[in-house]
């Protein structure tokens, strides 16, 4: 043991005390140092020896070297005061460095002091000792000069060096001076701490000189560098040792340690893990494997591809993972070796150093094997997963109308989402399986090889628990399978409402889709609740059979005598069995990764073989350059397991130039005709030929987010003049004119800030554009007004199309007779076929649709047919007046310009916290969870756990050495001791669990009570990629990762610390050491993550592009594949998936990069401490001490990395706080119900709705949209609402349904202002046949009556006013019969008498119809406003129209241009007028002149 020797004076000066401790041993003498030992004669440097091993010539050569610097120094200092004019820098004040300066000044002051005591007091001149004071006196105070002055680059890098070498030598000789006499010279104590200041002044001024470099780099490589070149990794071109160490790395993070870095300081990806290679390697071996399938071959082909591509990079990966099972292995006998030296009588100081750089040898090779390992395991799942996520693309941008059935939009996001992004860490969780099950069967090797047959027993418990293991990861498996499920749903149904948003609010279905979710939210929870419960269960089992296994090993070998229980045999048992616990925790867990990978690869096989489309249609030159397009007996089936075919018996002839028109009632087949051409449906027999590149517009358009030029060029190159050309043609130069940014004006997600008719119009521009031979055109006008229909067919199919081949699909009977033949469609065949008199001679159908429509203008005005010729002339005397009287667009009703301000878009970038938030996202965390109780435990408890662990090693240390401990003693005190530190580890996961389902539960119900309550501008202006990415990803962070990282990070902690207290409790030196590393790893890991916290937020953003572009494709592919656009839209693709997968990459590249630092550190104290045993004395430590220090030494390494890696991971989970946290506090819009306002009853009653003043803008800084609007609607009128596109009709009837709050002015429904009551009770009073008809996944029924308030029979009346009975009653299910997402598997005009149907059942006093009839037929129609006019005779009607049919008979007609009120009156007293309302109608009348007079002429 330590104490404290006598303290002896010699020599003359008392500057030369030293103090000493000695060590209890006989055989080594007290030592003590004078002044003559330490300085020695000056003539004979100490004692007349000149021996460069003692530490006294180290001292003076020391001082020589401080001696040179200082000279060096003052020269420099000289020369710029010679040259101070050309000094401009100033010197920049540090308080660090100046209070570094002034203890070196204290220091310097204590030497000089020591000079005056030599030469006055103790008469010491003729002694050296002086000397030597003095001249480190003239040192200290140059240090303090130099951290005062520092002007030049030159003067700071020489300091630099000085400061550098100074302190790490001093530091050096004191340790020498202190391990070999256990002394220190008291001057040499004060100044070590001032010298380990001056290397921190070191560190920071080598920081600031970087700091510098770096940003004059910045400001120069703009100006040497090309403007938007993109950075190149550094990885292809760097040396071994770079690879190795990870300083390939070091540009970036020097960069984001300097600035936040953003998307654009990212370096590309090296060619080799870019996608197109990866899913080129993937495609030539898949196309191998899928010719030689065979149906008895149950392998997986994905897997078998996978295997094939990467079995090179596998075995690269494969021997890293050997090299480090090895390495672990090794230490528990380097252990074992290092007790038995401590053992030894003589003291062998070759053999102990060889110990020491053997150990050296195999830390190193375990740290660069790990991290290796890890890399490049993960490099491998990076290029499989971009591989995987380009096949998936690739293969739905070829899937059949079938396959598409199978698969919807999003389970193919999902296949992307999940499946292939889980084959990021396939590669890591393979190795991990076989590499720990070798590290499993090694570990017990050496416990044989050292214990013997003692061993034996102990491998009973270690086999029941892994069989334990077994059944517990089947419950988990069971457990995650079922929330992944459970999670899909949730998911599935999350998508839809968002995306449907809209149709939700008109109709107040908020808080029933809102229970939806959390009833999905709620079944998925009791799933992640079993997982995370069990997963606190295991982490019992897991610590509780180390102990198990220790103690029945400990008792076989007190029984069969195999091996003596000593110091070296307790401790090598216990660091063996740390190495096999590893692999017995992690063994399951990595089964359990590789079953969820099996799942994925299955449902990926399942995707990849299914149905692709067959290029049925020829593009080649047909025999006859004349003919665009043929079809011969065509029979078209979209489900090929039924019998009634969608098409049948087509027979078709399309001849170059000709314009082909296509009509019929809904639901007829004009759509699959089209489809049929585009090769689109299954072709069940018949032939079809198809010559020349197609362009295909849409019925439902489909926009691109991004801006209009973009989708209009479409990927093709600019061409000015044929651009121009195109947007006139389709009005939209108008258009275009109006908003702020012109063509570049941003469109958002799936077109939500354009109106109907403005998408419709940009994808006609885009086929216009791409300048193709046959242009198929699937009803382009039926969301537009008649005046701009006309202009549209005018202008752009029989002007800018004239010389092209059109086939029109169109419910505008008035276009008819401009074509060159019309085909007329019913119930799947083409019924008749000729020119527009042809068809009329003929009669029947097509007659049919021309009377309908001729009734429909018979009510123009039904008492003076006379006026037509009026009308006629009006509109041949003024058609430019009118045109350039009432312009095309007008700010689309408002919506693009609702940021208001010039210069920002709609769709902004991504929201995203910058630099270091500090603890305030898990603050949040915390204060949202109201979880400080339930840390608090988790801090507690292993706490407690901790310092049981260290009790049970400790007492085995100390009580091996006592002689009357009994075995039965020392075994069972340590069973029972470590047995209850097992019970405090199961309490700390359990209640670490509790916190993270709290937290789950409190997040996701404020994050989707705010998301229902934002208003309707909260979803035009954000993508719903975004909310799903954090509905999705970003809270499974925090359902399974923030609260474990939490508590591991506290764990790891206490542990560090706790192992770093019985390290200095044996060997106090260590601490020196141990603390200088932990400081600099602190400062490692903070330079690190200023990097990694960037590269994460800025991963959330790249994530959702690549599922929005999938998305959004597989909603467009059908025009997708109809341009030919395949090609360069996976191009795109690839592009987001390399960036999505270059911050994959350098995230886990600098988590490696941190790690190796941080491991190398800790390192340096397990060699410490280690140098320490073997230098100091036999004897003077106790062998059980020693297998105590050493075997807590090997495990700080492993403790460090996983405090390391769990805090730098909960510091980037915790991004996922920040990111839900921004959409927990979006601000509401007003209260569904206002308690103390609430309406009566039966309000409306009547059904008078007046307008006071209306004015309405989109945001605060916006333009007005609607300007002052002044009116009423009577009580149980029809009001009709026209004007041009963009007039703001549609805002119109967003105030009513309080989308938009008004700006001024009010709405007064019976008397009663709608922005006084709550926006639940107001909508669910109003009805609403939206623009665009909206149904949801699920059945004919609920689609009807979602909220399940109506009865079977009341339904199916509905139906039959709403024409849809028929249809409905031929399918197999009836009401039950299903609809599919976004209602696919229904025509649109069938989906809006859906709509019609909903209103039926409501029967609201108010009806809103918003373009409701815009996609059906003329006789269609004409049968549905009769229905109307029936079913809601004593209600207040208002019909926002493009066919002026449908508002002519209306009581009252509203006239909107430029958000204001023109006319509003009597139709029939507007039309005697020269009113607005009668050009209109002048306007429609002219456009349907030509057809109405052919009706007249049969």
């Amino acid at each position: 043991m330590l104490k404290k020797s006598s303290v002896e004076i010699e020599g003359q000066s008392t500057s030369c005390i030293c103090i000493s401790y000695q060590l209890d041993r006989s055989s080594v003498p007290a030592i003590t140092f004078s002044c003559t030992a330490m300085i020695g004669d000056f003539y004979g440097i100490c004692q007349g020896e000149f021996n460069l091993g003692s530490p006294c010539i180290q001292k003076i050569i020391v001082d020589g070297l401080d001696v040179l610097f200082l000279s060096i120094f003052f020269l420099f200092l000289l020369v710029e005061y010679v040259r101070r004019h050309s000094i401009s820098q100033n010197t920049r004040k540090d308080w660090v460095f100046l209070a570094c300066s002034v203890c070196c000044l204290i220091i310097s002051i204590a030497h000089f002091s020591a000079v005056l005591w030599d030469i006055f007091v103790e008469d010491g001149f003729n002694q050296w000792c002086w000397v030597v004071h003095l001249v480190r006196g003239l040192i200290w105070i140059s240090l303090a000069v130099s951290l005062i002055f520092q002007r030049t680059k030159a003067t700071k890098i020489l300091i630099l060096i000085w400061w550098v070498c100074s302190a790490l030598l001093v530091f050096a000789i004191n340790l020498e001076v202190l391990l070999r006499t256990n002394t220190i010279p008291i001057l040499d104590v004060v100044s070590w701490p001032v010298n380990f200041f001056l290397l921190c002044c070191a560190l920071r001024l080598l920081r600031h000189l970087v700091s510098r470099n770096n940003i004059g780099q910045n400001l120069s490589e703009p100006l040497l560098g090309k403007e938007g070149e993109k950075i190149q990794s550094h990885l292809g071109k760097s040396s071994f040792i770079n690879q190795l160490t990870f300083s390939w790395l070091n540009p970036l993070l020097r960069s984001g340690y300097l600035k936040p870095l953003v998307l654009e300081d990212i370096p590309s990806l090296v060619s080799e893990d870019e996608a197109l290679s990866a899913y080129h390697s993937f495609l030539s071996a898949w196309d191998v494997l899928w010719k030689r399938k065979s149906s008895g071959n149950s392998v997986n082909l994905v897997l078998q591809a996978i295997a094939k591509v990467y079995l090179k990079e596998s075995i690269i990966t494969g021997i890293f993972a050997f090299l480090r099972t090895i390495s672990v292995v090794v230490s528990p006998l380097l252990l074992y070796a290092f007790v038995q030296y401590t053992s030894l009588e003589e003291e062998n100081l070759r053999y102990g150093f060889l110990l020491v750089g053997l150990l050296v040898v195999v830390k190193i090779v375990e740290s660069i094997s790990q991290r290796q390992r890890i890399f490049t395991a993960r490099r491998s799942g990076m290029r499989m997963r971009s591989a995987l996520m380009a096949a998936v693309y690739q293969k739905q941008l070829k899937l059949s109308s079938i396959g598409r059935k199978r698969h919807s939009t999003g389970e193919i996001v999902n296949y992307i989402a999940v499946d292939a992004y889980r084959m990021g860490e396939f590669p890591f969780w393979f190795h991990s399986t076989w590499m720990y099950a070798l590290q499993l069967f090694l570990a017990i090797g050496v416990l044989f090889g050292i214990v013997g047959l003692g061993a034996l027993p102990g491998l009973v418990p270690l086999f029941i628990c892994g069989l334990l293991n077994i059944p517990f990861a089947k419950v988990l498996q069971n457990c995650q399978s079922q929330f992944m499920v459970a999670q899909d749903k949730r998911l599935r149904s999350t998508s839809e409402v968002l995306n449907n948003m809209k149709v939700i609010k008109l109709h107040s279905w908020e808080e029933n889709f809102k229970k939806l979710i959390e009833s999905l939210r709620d079944s998925e929870f009791k799933w992640l609740s079993k997982t995370q419960i069990i997963k606190s269960y295991g982490t019992g089992l897991y610590w509780m059979s180390p102990t198990l296994v220790s103690s029945i090993v400990f008792v076989g070998c007190a029984i069969t005598k195999s091996a003596p229980l000593n110091a070296s045999t307790i401790f090598t048992i216990l660091a063996t069995l740390r190495s096999m616990s590893e692999p017995v925790r992690m063994i399951p867990e990595a089964l359990s990764m590789l079953i969820q990978v099996k799942v994925s690869f299955d449902r990926l096989e399942t995707f990849l073989l299914d149905d692709e489309l067959k290029d049925e249609k020829e593009r080649s030159l047909l025999p006859s350059a004349s003919i665009s397009v043929r079809m011969n007996s065509g029979v078209f089936c979209w489900n090929k397991d039924t019998d009634a075919p969608t098409l049948r018996a087509v027979d078709l002839e399309v001849r170059k130039g000709q314009k082909v028109a296509v009509c019929g009632p809904v639901g007829a087949g004009k759509s699959s005709l089209l489809y049929a051409i585009l090769g689109e449906i299954p072709k069940i027999s018949g032939h079809i030929d198809v010559s020349g590149r197609i362009a295909y517009v849409s019925q439902i358009a489909w926009i691109q987010s991004g801006t209009v030029r973009d989708n209009i060029l479409y990927g093709k190159p600019m061409d000015s003049s044929k651009y121009e050309m195109a947007v006139k043609a389709c009005a939209l130069d108008k258009d275009l004119d109006s908003f702020s940014h012109g063509d570049l004006t941003e469109i958002g997600q799936r077109g939500i800030n354009m109106s109907g008719g403005q998408k419709q119009r940009i994808q006609l521009a885009r086929a216009v554009y791409n300048d193709a031979d046959i242009y198929l055109l699937d009803d382009p006008f039926s969301a537009v007004d008649a005046h701009t229909a006309a202009i549209l067919f005018n202008n752009c199919v029989m002007g800018a199309l004239e010389t092209k081949t059109v086939i029109l699909v169109t419910h505008q009977v008035e276009f008819l007779v401009e074509v060159d033949r019309i085909l007329v469609m019913e119930s799947g065949q083409v019924t008749q076929s000729g020119s527009y008199l042809d068809l009329l001679s003929a009669g029947t159908a097509f007659e049919q649709l021309v009377n309908a429509h001729r009734n429909s203008m018979t009510v123009l005005d039904p008492a003076d047919i006379g006026h037509r010729d009026e009308f006629q002339k009006k509109d041949e005397d003024q058609p430019k007046e009118s045109y350039k009287s009432y312009p095309m667009k007008e700010n689309s009703e408002g919506e693009i310009s609702l940021k208001g301000t010039t210069g920002v878009q709609l769709t902004e970038a991504e929201e995203k916290e910058i630099g270091d938030v500090g603890w305030k996202p898990f603050f949040n965390y915390i204060t949202v969870s109201k979880g400080i109780l339930l840390l608090s435990l988790c801090i507690l408890t292993q706490s407690a756990f901790a310092a049981l662990q260290a009790a049970s090693t400790y007492w085995l240390a100390i009580a091996i050495q006592v002689p009357r401990i009994t075995v039965a003693t020392l075994i069972g005190v340590y069973t029972g001791i470590s047995a209850l530190s097992a019970l405090f580890v199961y309490l700390r996961s359990y209640f670490a669990a509790l916190l993270g389902l709290k937290a789950s539960k409190a997040f996701f119900s404020h994050f989707i009570d705010s998301v229902f309550r934002a208003p309707m501008l909260f979803f035009d202006s954000t993508p719903v990629g975004r909310i799903l990415t954090r509905a999705s990803s970003d809270l499974c962070v925090l359902d399974f990762d923030i609260p474990f990282s939490a508590v591991f990070v506290i764990a790891a902690f206490i542990d560090m610390l706790s192992t770093i207290g019985i390290m200095a409790a044996v060997t106090w030196q260590v601490l020196i050491v141990g603390v200088l590393a932990m400081l600099a790893a602190n400062y490692v890991q903070g330079y690190y993550l200023a990097s990694a916290r960037e590269l994460i937020r800025i991963n959330g953003t790249t994530k959702a592009p690549v599922m929005n572009y999938a998305a959004e494709t597989s909603l467009g592919v059908a025009t997708i594949r109809a341009f030919s656009m395949m090609n360069s839209f996976f191009l795109n693709y690839l592009k987001l998936i390399d960036t999505d997968a270059s911050l994959f990459f350098h995230s886990n590249a600098a988590m490696e990069w941190l790690l190796i630092r941080v491991e190398a550190l800790q390192n340096l104290t397990l060699f410490t401490a280690a140098l320490l045993l073997v230098l100091l004395p036999q004897g003077t430590i106790s062998p059980g001490l020693v297998g105590l220090s050493l075997s807590y030494a090997l495990s700080l390494t492993g403790t460090q990395m996983f405090f390391t890696r769990w805090y730098c991971n909960l510091a980037n989970y915790i991004i996922s706080v920040e990111r839900i946290k921004q959409f927990m506090d979006i601000p509401p819009e007003p209260p569904a119900v206002v308690d103390n306002k609430r309406p009566p009853a039966l309000w409306p009653s009547q059904g008078r709705i007046d307008l006071q003043n209306l004015k309405i803008k989109y945001r605060p800084n916006a333009s007005l949209v609607l300007k002052g609007i002044t009116c009423s609607f009577k009580e149980g009128n029809r009001v009709g609402v026209v004007g041009r596109t963009g007039s703001g009709k549609t805002t119109l009837i967003s105030a009513l349904f309080r989308l938009v709050e008004p700006d001024s002015g009010r709405i007064l429904i019976d008397g009663l202002d709608i922005c006084s009551i709550g926006l639940r009770d107001l909508r669910l009073k109003l009805s609403i046949i939206p623009q665009e008809p909206t149904l949801f996944r699920g059945t004919v029924r609920t689609n009807l009556d979602p909220l399940g308030l109506y009865s079977d029979q009341q339904i199916w009346e509905a139906i039959e006013k709403c024409q849809l009975k028929a249809t409905i009653r031929s399918l197999p299910n009836l009401l039950d019969s299903s609809v599919s997402d976004e209602g696919d598997n229904w025509s649109v005009g069938q989906r809006q008498l859906f709509c019609l149907g909903r209103v039926l059942l409501k029967r609201n006093k108010i009806l809103v119809l918003d373009e409701a009839t815009a996609s059906i037929d003329s006789a269609t129609d004409a049968i549905l406003q009769k229905v109307i006019r029936k079913e809601f005779s004593n209600c207040t009607v208002i019909t926002v129209a493009h066919r002026v049919p449908t508002v002519i008979d209306s009581d009252m007609v509203m006239v909107l241009s430029y958000g204001k009120l023109v006319e509003y009156d009597e139709p029939s007293k507007l039309m005697e007028t020269n009113s607005s309302f009668s050009k209109l109608v002048a306007e429609y009348w002219s456009s349907c002149r030509r057809s109405s007079q052919q009706n007249l002429e049969m």
